[in-house]
């Protein structure tokens, strides 16, 4: 079975005031001290994968991340969500902050790009775009076989990708007006050169002359720069599939590792049995991400097989109906159907904050929900 694995961007805040706030340095300086206070792996059980491992710097100083393990099983990678979640709550509390999985925060915030070679690097190539980036995605890897495998299902899974941005759209809130859209997040980040989904590219061969191409060209700095819509690692034998927002209930996180493990597995036998991907091209493409973006599952979004509008339930049910044999397979496919349906009768993120800004009239009182949220066992 494909093993999966996610990355999540969480947000900081004041935990008195709610206020964004740069603290990522000081979280990750108390995750590292409590790591070496700890007993060594000999004696702290599975304590080979460690703090150190999971927490990591991103580029703004209001951001903290986390990697999980590859893990084949939802139920063990849902745990481990929820742990590191806590972790990140837990080390944020001791120097005074909160943590919210808010994939653009509420409130007005001032960036603060993080100190670091290749972050200063991003701020003087990119200038506004860099320090306006404070923007939390969850991305998910999937393993695969090859690279030719894995290009084969870069090229198959283009048209169903924006389907994942509608299930994760968690971020309704730019600079603490409504932006009117369900995930503001991948607006945001489509302002780099480098986002956003891709022509087809037929063989590894050619993605990596692609790849290539873009790093001589200065515009990157180094290939880990290629920001794909979906992208073969440059670090793991994985597929990277990038669009999802970062997820407010850590049970849509694993939905959406779910369904990428799933479409990975399904355009991989597509690739088996000699099924050429759909030629939509990249105009489509980008259509149907703003489609998705605007609307979340409030509205309608574009079909992937027809790209033309239709209710965004029957898209998701198109969804499951295309992967329902991997996710059978998996033992996946009622865990799917359940959350899909949970989110198409109660709401996206960007719903529920929606609905808590309404009934409040306060963005401080959203992140305090959303705080609780983002530490709640999954729905």
């Amino acid at each position: 079975m494909r093993t999966v694995g996610v990355e999540e961007e969480l947000l900081l805040f004041d935990r008195a005031s709610g206020e964004p706030r740069a603290l990522s340095a000081a979280v990750l300086a108390r995750a590292a001290r409590d790591t070496a206070d700890r007993p060594g792996p000999a004696e702290d059980g599975d304590g080979a994968y460690t703090e150190d491992d999971a927490f990591e710097k991103e580029l703004h100083g209001h951001q903290i991340e986390f990697a999980t393990r590859p893990q084949s099983d939802m139920d063990s990678l849902s745990a481990e969500i929820v742990r590191w979640r806590a972790e990140a709550t837990r080390h944020a509390g001791d120097v005074g902050a909160s943590v919210a999985a808010l994939a653009t925060s509420p409130l007005p915030a001032s960036p603060s790009v993080n100190v670091g070679g290749r972050f200063q690097w991003m701020e003087e190539q990119f200038g506004l775009t860099t320090q306006e980036q404070l923007t939390c995605g969850c991305h998910v890897h999937v393993s695969v076989e090859s690279d030719e495998e894995g290009v084969a299902v870069v090229d198959r899974i283009r048209p169903w990708l924006a389907v994942l941005v509608a299930l994760s759209s968690n971020s309704p809130f730019w600079q603490g007006k409504d932006s009117r859209y369900a995930s503001y997040r991948s607006r945001v980040w489509g302002r780099w050169p480098m986002a956003g989904p891709t022509e087809l590219f037929g063989s590894a061969e050619r993605y990596r002359q692609q790849v290539s191409d873009m790093v001589t060209s200065g515009v990157l700095r180094d290939r880990g720069m290629v920001y794909f819509d979906a992208r073969l690692s440059h670090r793991y034998p994985t597929v990277e599939i990038r669009v999802a927002d970062v997820c407010l209930d850590a049970g849509t996180t694993v939905l959406v590792a779910a369904l990428a493990r799933a479409l990975v597995e399904t355009a991989a036998r597509e690739w088996r049995a000699g099924t050429p991907p759909l030629g939509h091209g990249v105009s489509l493409l980008r259509l149907a991400a703003w489609r998705a973006a605007r609307s979340g599952l409030d509205d309608a979004l574009l079909h992937p097989l027809s790209m033309r509008p239709v209710p965004a339930a029957e898209v998701v049910r198109a969804l499951l109906d295309h992967v329902s044999d991997a996710l059978a397979d998996s033992g996946d496919l009622a865990l799917a159907r359940e959350r899909t349906k949970r989110l198409l009768d109660h709401g996206t993120g960007a719903r529920v904050q929606r609905d808590l800004f309404e009934r409040t009239g306060s963005l401080s009182s959203v992140i305090t929900e959303c705080v609780r949220r983002t530490q709640a066992a999954p729905a």
